[in-house]
């Protein structure tokens, strides 16, 4: 009995069990979970874009000294070249600039012009500083290549009758000839009290020209030129016995017709050697190297002359417009007339332009003394007056360029008229101060 219950119970545990649900089994799994980042957009703005500059509706050749007896003049002419180009790209008319050493020589002032006007095709040419280099690339290059050609500095009575431009009208200057400053270099040594005087010039048309003027007006006041002395256009080792010819009569003072680089040479010699101890300058020979090099005390007190600036608002403008680009504007000259002649060429090429005309080297001739003579609204250096004149030429009014180095009103040869500063050396630094100018050039 009991075992029979005993069996009953098991049997009743085991279908309970058979039964029951199944226990749950747990298994661990790695679920990948997202986790949203914040995301941080930065904006970065758009840049304005660069400005491209117009290209430039004219291409003006520069042929200046770099290098050579005349190389102290070179940067700062062509800092009044790029001031030039600077106001007119403000202005909106861009004109591009393209530079070559003319080397104070003919033959490679000459290959430079070539390179300009056949390489770079440059449609007006300004240069060169020296008569002697301006004149045969005259006559080589611009003048049967028909490329007006301005020089701010060859101040050759030669250029005014220049056989090669008869009839052609290619040649330009923005400085006056040496026929008014040799009356008054004459005229300032008779001044001075000098009766007799012996020059020593450089052997080419500015040196020779001016010289021959020197001498017709110091004699025709009573004066006499004891000996008349030229030297090679290249710098030399030495001067001595051009020195020993001029100082053969015993001439009070010395002219020292010539550049900067023959000059410093001659000059030292000439007081070491005590050949002269006097001595009258010219615009060659108007420098702020030179008195260092030879010692100032020595040159100090002695007179010379070159062209005149206007002195009017034209140069005060540019006066204030240098220095605010470069800083002071050195006691040289022809800066102002360098600045003129790449002005005047720049709104030649904007008039014709105006009128409809191909910016050609021949428009461009025939549009200077419309732009810089009489009559017309006056134009003065500075971008916000050549803005006035582009405005106007559009509008088919007339201009009259004023210059900073003068009226540039250019007559039948290609000249213009400006006074005449007298100048002096001193010992304080940059050693040259003017004097007086002379507006009324007598005819001797």
């Amino acid at each position: 009995m009991k075992k029979s219950l005993l069996l009953a119970v098991l049997a009743i545990g085991l279908v309970a069990a058979a039964c029951a649900p199944p226990t749950p089994v747990v298994v661990e799994k790695e679920v990948p979970v997202t986790v949203e980042k914040e995301v941080v957009v930065v904006v970065t703005p758009t840049p304005e874009p660069t400005p491209v500059p117009l290209p430039a509706k004219v291409k003006i050749g520069v042929g200046i000294d770099f290098t050579g007896a005349l190389a102290e003049f070179g940067a700062a002419l062509r800092n009044g070249s790029d001031l030039a180009a600077k106001h007119f790209a403000e202005a909106g008319f861009p004109i591009e600039v393209k530079y070559a050493d003319t080397e104070t020589s003919a033959m490679p002032g000459v290959e430079a012009a070539r390179t300009l006007v056949d390489v770079e095709r440059v449609q007006a040419l300004v240069g060169s500083l020296a008569s002697g280099v301006t004149i045969p690339i005259a006559e080589s290059v611009c003048i049967p290549g028909q490329i007006p050609q301005i020089s701010p500095a060859s101040t050759s009575p030669l250029l005014s009758v220049l056989p090669a431009d008869e009839g052609k009208d290619f040649l330009f200057r923005t400085c006056p000839s040496d026929a008014l400053q040799g009356v008054i270099m004459g005229k300032l040594a008779a001044d001075l009290g000098y009766k007799t005087v012996a020059v020593l010039y450089v052997n080419n048309a500015y040196g020779l020209g001016l010289a021959k003027q020197f001498q017709q007006s110091f004699e025709f006041r009573g004066g006499k030129v004891t000996a008349m002395v030229p030297h090679d256009e290249a710098p030399a080792a030495t001067y001595v016995s051009e020195l020993r010819k001029a100082a053969e009569a015993k001439p009070e003072v010395l002219a020292a017709i010539s550049y900067p680089g023959h000059a410093t040479v001659y000059l030292k010699e000439a007081i070491e050697g005590g050949f002269f101890t006097k001595f009258l300058f010219c615009d060659g020979t108007k420098s702020v190297e030179m008195p260092a090099a030879v010692g100032p005390e020595h040159l100090a007190g002695f007179f010379g002359t070159v062209a005149a600036p206007a002195m009017g608002d034209s140069y005060s403008i540019f006066v204030a417009e240098y220095m605010a680009v470069y800083g002071a504007l050195p006691p040289l000259p022809y800066i102002d007339g360098t600045y003129d002649a790449v002005a005047v060429i720049g709104l030649a090429a904007a008039a014709a332009e105006a009128r409809g005309l191909s910016i050609t080297g021949v428009n461009i001739r025939d549009m200077l003394r419309v732009v810089a003579n009489p009559p017309g609204e006056t134009i003065t250096p500075g971008a916000e007056s050549i803005k006035k004149a582009l405005e106007l030429l559009r509008e088919g009014k007339d201009i009259n360029y004023e210059g900073a180095a003068g009226s540039v009103d250019f007559d039948e040869n290609g000249d213009v008229v400006t006074p005449i500063m007298v100048w002096k050396y001193v010992e304080e630094p940059p050693y040259v101060v003017t004097e007086r100018v002379e507006i009324v050039i007598p005819p001797k």
